[in-house]
């Protein structure tokens, strides 16, 4: 198989194809911290995308509870325990990825999920994993603890259901990185839905074919953010394009993955190098977080916890969820994070600091006095 690089497990790698990467690449950045699994995100993916016959199980994007909570059913858990276990605390990871564990025969290292498996979204949601002493009642950081993974599609440079795909029937777009299925050329064999470890790939089982996530391009290509995105209360995400080779500081996702180093790629070791970046959870034991995000994990938080002493990094983190539009340039000054479009017109100013009003009590003009409510 050819060799590509694949810069989040600092080596080359096997893979099925010539690494050439997208003009502009599809990206998302979400915090974790932020998030209330309220399903917003689910629901106007779902409204938008997904209301059709044999779409009724499809959740292109869905919101899990971990460490229990999956989608399909024990989706991560069993692709890891098929990979065996790794080695994930170096920088440079001396394990095999999906492709190049792939058995004999096949493309890559995968497995069918049942049908049942999709039944229960979310079985034993917001379950926490240990045991509350008698007479405790709350100690921080928490003895329990859970945390909210929303998900969609990577929209992987090397994406699992191109590699194995016998029909080339998924694609990615040059023009934006992001991964389609060709439903004339897809015969429904399944093998994009086996070879995805996210499992972000679905079958339909009325028209017979596959489909996926489709990154909510008609209005990528209008300069707007996903559905996903621009829908979401908690303001924990932020879509735009990566870059890899010519690292721009000044545009808001590259300086979060690449600069401030404070957004990960989920499960880097499966080697498909996913455009989909998480601000881990600051509240849950690394040892877990290393497995699901690499071993600079423990950096990454400690720099989020020291996002209010960076007016650079606070900005940012404060463009989330701050305008419709895709920001692809931002600056810091001393009172405003402000966010560009690739035409350089600005699009958004956010405080770095929100004005404090204090009111009388009891208002002259209306004589009539004031309650907290108001």
């Amino acid at each position: 198989m050819p060799k590509v690089f694949n810069w989040q497990i600092g080596r080359e790698m096997e893979y099925l194809y010539e690494g050439v990467r997208p003009k502009k690449q599809f990206a998302m950045i979400m915090d974790t911290n932020k998030c209330i699994a309220c399903q917003t995100c689910t629901v106007a993916c779902k409204t938008t995308w997904t209301s059709g016959r044999g779409q009724e199980y499809m959740f292109w994007n869905n919101v899990e509870t971990k460490p229990y909570g999956f989608y399909p059913l024990g989706w991560d858990v069993n692709i890891l325990e098929k990979m065996g276990v790794q080695d994930v605390t170096g920088p440079v990871y001396q394990g095999k990825t999906l492709f190049e564990s792939a058995p004999d025969g096949e493309r890559i290292l995968g497995y069918l999920p049942d049908d049942l498996d999709y039944a229960n979204p979310n079985v034993s949601e917001d379950d926490s994993l240990g045991v509350m002493g008698q007479g405790a009642f709350l100690q921080m950081p928490h003895m329990q603890w859970m945390h909210y993974l929303p998900r969609i599609c990577n929209h992987c440079t090397y994406p699992g259901c191109i590699g194995s795909c016998p029909r080339q029937s998924a694609y990615k777009r040059q023009e934006d990185g992001i991964v389609l299925i060709d439903q004339m050329r897809c015969r429904g064999y399944r093998e994009c839905v086996r070879g995805c470890p996210y499992k972000k790939a679905f079958f339909n089982p009325m028209t017979r074919v596959s489909e996926k996530c489709i990154a909510c391009y008609p209005a990528i290509e209008t300069g707007r953010q996903t559905q996903c995105t621009v829908t979401c209360i908690g303001k924990i995400r932020m879509q735009g394009f990566i870059s890899h080779d010519k690292i721009r500081e000044e545009n808001p996702i590259d300086y979060l993955v690449h600069v401030a180093k404070v957004a990960k790629p989920l499960y880097p070791q499966f080697g498909l190098e996913p455009n989909v970046y998480y601000i881990p959870p600051i509240h849950v034991p690394p040892a877990y977080l290393y497995q699901m995000f690499g071993s600079q994990v423990e950096q990454a938080i400690q720099t989020y916890r020291k996002a209010v002493d960076d007016r650079k990094l606070l900005g940012a983190l404060l463009l989330f969820g701050a305008t419709p539009m895709i920001v692809d340039t931002f600056k810091v000054n001393d009172r405003f994070a402000i966010g560009y479009d690739d035409q350089n017109q600005e699009l958004v100013r956010v405080p770095l600091q929100e004005p404090i009003y204090i009111r009388a009590g009891y208002d002259d003009k209306f004589q009539t006095y004031r309650s907290n409510a108001t």
